[in-house]
């Protein structure tokens, strides 16, 4: 058995909670699919009515494997490039040229553990802080997901009610695209709020308010 966080929106906040499900271990990409189907059994039996999505490459349907990081790219650069070229530490960064290698180099680059505590992000001139956690991520998130994802794939994101990331151990990790997609869902139910997108600040104010954890 093992045990995974589902996220989902309730009375307009993006929430978590935890569900115990059968594992079935291995590397292969159908151990990994057995596993989230397992998952997002659990999921149906936990709450009657909702309809799971997957959002990584070892997902089922194509909407969620789209969605994952590993697929979505921002002003031509990976998501994964974006995310840690604009990490900033006390003793540098940001390392703006890794948004040209590729994402697994990026995440792995030796700057990254050297330069001492990260105190932030900085992106096209903008800084941005540590909190609320995940605010950065999710941002840039969403800006991909509107670049790579057509209106009509959008708007079937919100008949959408639960979001997995079977990779995801929040023990090992604080970013998920599974609350990310949450979040995306939540944002395009509401017409972008208008202003998020585009205004950081406005973005975090929303991200304060909604999202619960």
């Amino acid at each position: 058995m093992a045990e995974r966080p589902v996220f989902f929106i309730e009375q307009g906040k993006v929430r978590r909670r935890m569900v115990e499900f059968e594992w079935f271990p291995g590397f292969s990409v159908s151990q990994k699919q057995k596993s989230i189907a397992s998952f997002h059994a659990a999921i149906r039996r936990k709450y009657p009515g909702a309809r799971p999505l997957e959002i990584s490459t070892k997902g089922t349907e194509a909407l969620g494997v789209k969605m994952s990081a590993f697929n979505l790219r921002l002003d031509g650069a990976p998501l994964e490039c974006v995310f840690q070229s604009s990490k900033v530490f006390e003793h540098g960064g940001p390392f703006t040229d890794l948004l040209q290698v590729h994402p697994r180099d990026a995440k792995r680059d030796p700057r990254l553990a050297a330069s001492g505590r990260l105190t932030g992000f900085r992106r096209q001139g903008r800084d941005w802080p540590l909190e609320p956690k995940t605010a950065f991520y999710d941002y840039i998130y969403w800006l991909a997901l509107r670049a790579c994802l057509s209106p009509e794939e959008l708007a079937a994101l919100t008949g959408y009610t639960h979001f997995t990331d079977i990779e995801f151990n929040p023990a090992r990790s604080l970013n998920t695209q599974a609350r990310s997609a949450a979040i995306a869902c939540l944002l395009a139910e509401s017409g972008d709020l208008p202003g998020a997108a585009d205004d950081p600040k406005a973005f975090i104010r929303f991200h304060t308010i909604t999202v619960a954890g």
